[in-house]
């Protein structure tokens, strides 16, 4: 990491390295810690919003940023270059469908270090989009109590395998199970039209999980009572509608409560 972090308002920030790997984390609040793993393309507006949406709940707020510009506003361009810059790094395996990306090695080991920092019985962890698979896998470490998946879109579904799959090696699913049989249950959030998250991908889950995963899908198709868009994506962060009886709204209080039940 060559180049100082840029500051985001209400955060600190310092390197975190582990086996070789090493990101810039903000860090902000107080209590409880929750691992923000950001979407693409990066640290945006929006994602800073839900991480101090997060610490306004009483938690201490990890976040790595892994790609893209910190506090650098979401547009066509960035996400997309952002995407392509994404597919040919090694930390990420865009294509697996029984395979986890290197990086989520990382993210354990910042789950580690929010624990022994914050206390409490374990942390948070929420991916989304890109990053979205990547709380499965974070909760094989024993210190991640509460595991969100928000618009998971790996693998991409370029078949119906890749459809179908959670982006998590077989032993890793196998830890995964037997913590979510346990009480260490999973949340996991989409749009019904989202084409980056399938239902698929959904239905799956529900298999391999059972009664320890707990799905939200917002409907947004064609004449959906709140007009949402077939093209919506981003539950918590940019298609957000932060107004009471919004579908978005209560999946967003759903996360937050998960991390009170767990965590406090």
């Amino acid at each position: 990491m060559s180049d100082p972090a840029p500051p985001l308002e209400g955060f600190s920030v310092e390197p975190f390295a582990f086996e070789g790997r090493e990101y810039p984390v903000y860090w902000g609040g107080a209590g409880p810690g929750v691992v923000v793993v950001h979407e693409i393309p990066g640290i945006t507006p929006a994602v800073a919003a839900f991480a101090r949406r997060v610490i306004a709940e009483g938690f201490t707020v990890a976040m790595p940023s892994l790609f893209g510009t910190p506090g650098k506003a979401l547009s066509a361009g960035y996400a997309v270059g952002q995407m392509a810059m994404s597919c040919v790094r090694r930390e990420f395996h865009v294509l697996a469908a029984r395979g986890s990306s290197p990086v989520t090695h990382y993210l354990r080991a910042l789950c580690r270090e929010t624990h022994r920092r914050c206390g409490g019985p374990g942390v948070g962890a929420i991916g989304m989009c890109l990053t979205g698979n990547f709380a499965l896998s974070m909760m094989v470490d024993e210190s991640v109590m509460a595991p969100v998946l928000s618009q998971p879109s790996l693998p991409f579904g370029l078949t119906p395998a890749k459809r179908r799959g959670l982006h998590v090696s077989d032993a890793d699913l196998a830890v995964v199970k037997r913590r979510a049989a346990a009480g260490c249950g999973v949340l996991a959030l989409r749009f019904t039209h989202d084409k980056l998250v399938p239902a698929a991908r959904f239905e799956t889950l529900r298999r391999e999980l059972g009664a320890g995963v707990e799905t939200i899908e917002i409907d947004s198709g064609p004449g959906n009572p709140h007009g949402i868009p077939r093209v919506a994506h981003s539950v918590v962060t940019n298609d957000l509608v932060d107004e009471a009886g919004h579908p978005t709204r209560a999946a967003l209080e759903r996360v937050l409560a998960l991390f009170r039940e767990r965590l406090k």
